[in-house]
């Protein structure tokens, strides 16, 4: 039995009923048709499962569902996005114990979420996001904003596919603290706000609003009735630790919350009224509420776990709620949902999108593509690898293993996947093997777990391969559709009589990494096309300039996740490694590991 029914029949009296009825709605009316959602494993939480992502650069994206998804109704996918400091299990929460640290005790989403579950919103689905060094804000900033906010627009079409794309799925966007720098990207990153985005909660977060901001969500709200911005803030404006000042003299939620009033208030007159210790400013899809905080204390994160502030911002504008109790209180109402220790399965790359049924077959996106301007047609091959439309052979990986002597004078192996043969678009049937710049191809690494090879990788994976053909070179229109498709009936002519999905290579030039890159800028690299006995046509070449594809340029992904010596490692940590950089590397020390996307 789980922690939490056990506190309920022991007899939680301050929640003990109100709970009881909402765990009884949320087992009600499941239809036969709900099923564990793909690629996930049960968690400790009652009736969950959970699956972790590993996303490009430095992002996990943690998903926890219920234990069984009905795809039929709807579903909400929520999106929080961590507070500065906090790890994802610290975020979800976990019942107190000797020697638990103080985090683990301070938002507790995971019990809120369970208590929303059983409010009325059984099919919650919570992707916890946290950044590498757990800070959103220093995370954007070493990215650079634009590139950062264009990733974070990516990674959430990501999570939607996690979980099945299900037809009638809404999303909610929120974070705390430095969680809203993941916010504010997202709607810095594209120009409208997705008509799938049902809620935004700024759970002590809306540091950085602007007009601009503004002029966007407002927009967004116009869009349908049902949308709903929610706020929580406090006076955050002389709170002092350690003696000094927290906020600046122009910095601080309450500050920022008071632009967004300023804001809103342009276009319509905002109500005030009060809910519980809160001053509240509402309109019929906005509510933005400020605790006054006359004792001066610090509220951040009381607001959030102690009040019960993330269960009310996912609760206001529903059915049943508003005008009724509200759970804005000092008192925590989820305590029968905390549940015991969380334990985090190994984060693993998203999966390359199931092909849809009316995708595009090779020779028809050939076709497409076959007169269309060279950017457009790069904006076409992007589009439709970051879709799934990439042949089913292809998503069998082969394994690889090489050998060499380390700096420490000891003799290392690393092993790594690869996919079969070149990246491809169109089905197992009718399939192109795809010429495409070298930042299309990173794109396509960055969102599912891929990287591309070095010079040494690139002959260790012709060594590996059981299938080699002897190169066909082609001289005339060489960087025409046209001729793409010319040399891939040449190739398949070659592999006639072979299984599809064969382990093969020689029949193109690796797009690569490698320190010749530092010559020039805005250069990319090809090696490889090699001869049947393994001597290579091109040596490393970057005299071709990065928007140059020809007929004869393959990417050949490789899992950025490897084993060295049977440790689990990645294919940075080991160029970075002064003793097992010649796994990889033939060059020394690599200064380049990847193209830097736009």
């Amino acid at each position: 039995m789980s922690t939490a029914r056990r506190r309920l029949r022991s007899g939680v009296r301050r929640v003990g009923a109100f709970a009881c009825v909402l765990l009884a709605a949320a087992c009600a009316g499941r239809s036969h048709r709900a099923q564990t959602l793909a690629g996930f494993a049960p968690a400790v939480g009652d009736g969950e499962s959970i699956r972790v992502l590993d996303i490009y650069p430095g992002v996990t994206a943690t998903l926890v569902a219920p234990r069984d998804v009905d795809i039929t109704p709807p579903v909400e996918l929520i999106l929080y996005a961590l507070p500065n400091g906090n790890s994802t299990a610290e975020t979800m929460g976990r019942a107190m114990a000797d020697s638990v640290g103080w985090r683990y005790d301070i938002q507790h989403i995971g019990a809120q979420t369970r208590a929303l579950r059983a409010r009325g919103v059984p099919q919650a689905i919570v992707a916890y996001l946290e950044a590498d060094g757990k800070s959103w804000p220093a995370w954007r900033a070493k990215l650079g904003y634009d590139r950062a906010n264009r990733r974070i627009v990516e990674i959430v079409d990501q999570l939607r596919v996690a979980i099945g794309s299900p037809p009638r799925l809404t999303v909610t966007l929120t974070g705390h603290s430095g969680g809203g720098s993941f916010m504010f990207g997202f709607i810095e990153g594209q120009d409208v706000l997705p008509a799938w985005l049902d809620r935004i909660a700024f759970l002590d977060a809306n540091y950085n609003f602007t007009p601009a901001h503004g002029q966007k969500l407002t927009v967004w709200l116009q869009g349908d009735p049902r949308r709903r911005l929610v706020v929580l803030a406090y006076d955050d404006r002389e709170i002092m630790l350690d003696g000094k000042k927290v906020v600046s003299d122009s910095g601080g939620t309450w500050r920022a919350t008071q632009r967004m009033i300023d804001y809103i208030s342009r276009s319509g007159a905002l109500a005030t009224d009060s809910l519980g210790p809160f001053i509240r400013s509402r309109a019929p899809q906005i509510e933005l509420l400020r605790h006054p905080n006359p004792s001066n204390a610090i509220l951040h994160t009381a607001m959030i776990g102690d009040m019960n502030g993330y269960l009310h911002a996912m609760l206001t504008g529903r059915a049943g709620y508003d005008g009724g109790a509200t759970v804005l209180m000092p008192t925590r109402v989820y305590t029968p949902f905390i549940e015991g220790p969380v334990r985090l399965p190994p984060a693993v790359p998203p999966a390359i999108p199931p092909r849809a049924a009316g995708a595009l077959t090779g020779s028809a996106f050939i076709e497409s593509v076959a007169h269309a301007a060279r950017d457009d047609r790069e904006a076409a091959v992007r589009r439709e690898l970051l879709a799934g439309n990439v042949p089913s052979f292809l998503r069998t990986l082969r394994r690889v293993e090489a050998r060499a002597v380390g700096a420490d004078g000891v003799e290392h192996v690393v092993a790594y996947e690869v996919m079969p043969d070149y990246l491809a678009i169109g089905s197992d049937e009718d399939f192109v093997r795809m010429p495409m710049t070298p930042y299309t191809a990173q794109a396509f690494g960055d969102a599912f777990g891929f990287v591309l090879p070095t010079r040494k990788m690139v002959n260790d994976i012709w060594a590996a391969a059981p299938v080699h053909v002897e190169p066909r070179p082609l001289t005339q229109n060489r960087d025409s559709s046209l001729t793409f498709l010319q040399h891939q009936r040449i190739i398949e002519e070659q592999l006639a009589g072979q299984p599809r999905g064969v382990f093969v290579a020689g029949i193109k030039k690796d797009v690569v990494v490698s320190n010749t890159l530092l010559m020039r800028s805005n250069r990319v690299a090809i090696y490889g096309w090699h001869y049947m006995n393994g001597k290579p046509i091109q040596p490393v070449y970057a005299g071709h300039v990065d928007w140059y594809v020809d007929y004869s340029h393959g990417i050949r992904p490789v899992r950025r996740g490897m084993w060295v010596d049977g440790r689990r490692t990645t294919f940075e940590a080991i160029l970075a490694d002064s003793t097992m950089r010649a796994l990889l590397s033939d060059e020394g020390a690599l200064a380049v590991t990847r193209y830097p996307t736009p």
